[in-house]
């Protein structure tokens, strides 16, 4: 290609020799590349999103800026990610999202085999072109439970619930998580956790750089053996929500759903996005809900009999749908409801009146549960009454196709009309 070069983003602390190094090489002329310059890994995101095209980003192992979403960030503009480790970390940065990795010393030739090998050469009258991740890994994950509701109503106690029913079933006994994933989190007090640590923010972050085993991730959560599962404790203060960055917490989720046969989640109602807000800070303070939403295989939302509790109920039915979760996959269920068929029937018909009419019927009609002295219960770590726990059970089994997890592919990715100028190199056509 005439006039092709590497423009390379550099990202290091600025007396890394090496970073001296590949910037004299550029400016002297000894290898075919533009090196940028970064002090900053919000520089380099800005330089990423800026729209003009990169080959590569080398990136120092020493700094703690350096994790799967930084790292995500610039493989999903078709940048390829190439990490210096100038001291063993013991770390696997492949195994995270990185394309190479270079020693903390190496020449010219080693510099330009390794970008010859993993990254693309940029044109002068080259424009950004919209490169989708170079692959999703694939496997299989187990199905994932949300349950969300407006405050009030119950929804954490249907989720302790709906876990100590899934622990009962043979096909998940002992291997069932329960993940407190709430901005004000709630569980630990309804279990009498002593412990605050470890939690979701423990997790998270070991997830920003690496990967953990199975035995690794049930070490960071607590047996609950009166009820059969184990508990994820959720974040210590709302206010830590900037802790969890969402690519890390991506990848965590996926950990825990390959470490267990079953998740059920105790989520938020609230999943406004940056399109809606206008704001990535309100998107990211929701990424937990939004990222266990869009993964689940059921969602259950719960709301209260009464006018109020069933338009409550309504609003954060509608906001799935508009975020996107199929209707055929959400469970209305009315808590603390009333014993009377005609007084059920009469809140059957209120919602399917309140609901989008097809999606109203791909729902069918709410589960109802009985109104239990639960707060003694949870008091005395007993088990939740089987009245609470079996119609939810049944309604999990009818949608999760048994239980059998899910295998999941490449993850859509969206692209601006008119952004995608090429095939990506090496990537066949069926495939793009």
């Amino acid at each position: 290609m005439p006039g092709a070069r590497y423009v390379v983003l550099g990202l290091a602390p600025a007396r890394a020799p090496w970073f001296r190094e590949v910037a004299l090489w550029s400016t002297t002329g000894s290898i075919a590349a533009e090196f940028v310059k970064c002090l900053s890994a919000e520089e380099v995101r800005a330089r990423l999103g800026g729209g003009r095209p990169f080959s590569a980003l080398l990136v120092d192992a020493a700094l703690g800026s350096l994790d799967r979403d930084l790292i995500d960030a610039a493989r999903d503009v078709g940048c390829a990610v190439i990490v210096v480790e100038g001291h063993r970390t013991g770390r696997d940065w492949t195994a995270i999202g990185a394309d190479a990795v270079l020693g903390g010393i190496f020449d010219r030739k080693e510099l330009l085999d390794t970008l010859a090998g993993h990254a693309r050469s940029i044109s002068r009258v080259d424009r950004a072109f919209a490169i989708g991740p170079a692959g999703e890994a694939t496997g299989w994950r187990s199905p994932l439970a949300v349950v969300t509701g407006p405050g009030g109503t119950g929804a954490s106690t249907v989720a302790l619930a709906l876990a100590q029913g899934l622990a009962d079933d043979v096909r998940y006994q002992g291997a069932v998580l329960l993940a407190d994933l709430r901005l004000h989190a709630e569980l630990a007090m309804l279990h009498d956790a002593h412990d605050v640590v470890p939690g979701i923010q423990e997790v998270v972050d070991a997830f920003r750089t690496t990967d953990l085993s199975v035995n690794q991730l049930r070490s960071l959560t607590f047996d609950v053996p009166a009820r059969g599962y184990r508990l994820l404790l959720g974040l210590r203060r709302s206010r830590a929500w900037g802790t969890i960055r969402p690519r890390a917490f991506e990848a965590a989720l996926e950990g825990l759903r390959r470490a267990h046969l079953a998740v059920v989640a105790d989520v938020d109602p609230e999943l406004e996005g940056e399109e809606e807000g206008g704001s990535i800070d309100v998107e990211e303070r929701h990424t937990m809900s939004r990222t266990a939403c869009a993964e689940a295989d059921v969602a259950f939302v719960v709301g209260a009999a009464g006018m109020k509790g069933l338009h409550a109920q309504r609003r954060v039915i509608v906001e799935l749908l508009t975020f996107g979760v199929p209707a055929e996959r959400i469970v209305p269920v009315v808590n603390r409801a009333p014993r009377h068929p005609r007084t059920r029937a009469e809140i059957t018909g209120a919602l399917a009146q309140l609901l989008p009419a097809q999606a109203a019927e791909l729902m069918g009609t709410p589960l109802f549960l009985p109104d239990r002295r639960v707060d003694e219960t949870l008091r005395d770590a007993r088990r939740i009454p089987e009245q609470l726990v079996n119609p939810l059970l049944g309604a999990w089994t009818a949608l999760s196709g048994r239980g059998g997890g899910t295998a999941h592919g490449r993850r859509l990715v969206s692209v601006n009309p008119g952004s995608v100028g090429r095939w990506a190199a090496g990537v066949p056509e069926d495939e793009v």
